[in-house]
């Protein structure tokens, strides 16, 4: 049986920013190298802008990565309606100069790999629950990876929940029932991936 996890945060009104690392102070190369694959990773899938991405760059280079094309994805100024084709422009290369793995687009390896950067999170206690399963309906639906699709269902029991309760009426499952049955997928994605690591 697995051992109870501590409290989660409290749930914030959610933004996508929940899927961005939130400190950029002295990173070491490797946390750097993974910051920018993780935040391109989000971009790919709509979950981080332009800008999220030309920082994690710039983050590289003060943590001592450099290469030709990794320069000018961190000079981009991303200007509004073109940024992501500056993006689009210089990633391939600057992640092939880095051994980083890109997806690309709307790629379902990168819905997978969020996906499981955000159960690890999940589980390492910086987003809540109702936070995640949020998360998962807002940016890869079930038009997506299938892997996503438990999660999914698990956001609609919330808001069925919610709503019954918003009316009085009776229902036998509580929101902690959710809690622990999305704590039980995020770990089961964690274990379909292998020994993964929580980024960010």
């Amino acid at each position: 049986m697995d051992p109870p996890l501590p409290p989660f945060p409290a749930p914030n009104n959610f933004r996508d920013t929940t899927s961005l690392p939130t400190d950029h102070v002295s990173m070491t190369r490797e946390a750097a190298l993974a910051n920018l694959h993780d935040t391109v990773a989000f971009w790919s899938i709509g979950s981080a802008t332009a800008v999220d991405v030309v920082r994690a760059a710039c983050d590289c280079l003060v943590a001592g990565v450099d290469s030709p094309t990794l320069r000018i994805l961190a000079g981009v100024s991303p200007v509004k309606g073109s940024e992501d084709d500056e993006l689009r422009r210089w990633l391939a290369d600057a992640f092939a100069e880095l051994s980083l793995t890109y997806y690309g687009e709307a790629s379902r390896k990168a819905e997978e790999e969020v996906l499981r950067i955000m159960a690890r999170r999940l589980l390492a206690r910086k987003i809540a629950p109702r936070e995640l399963t949020s998360w998962v309906s807002q940016f890869i639906t079930y038009a997506g990876t299938p892997l996503a699709g438990e999660l999914i269902n698990l956001e609609s029991a919330y808001e069925y929940v919610e709503a019954a309760n918003e009316v009085h009426m009776l229902v036998s499952t509580k929101p902690e029932d959710l809690d622990a049955e999305v704590i039980a997928e995020a770990r089961r994605l964690v274990g379909d991936s292998g020994a993964g690591r929580d980024q960010g």
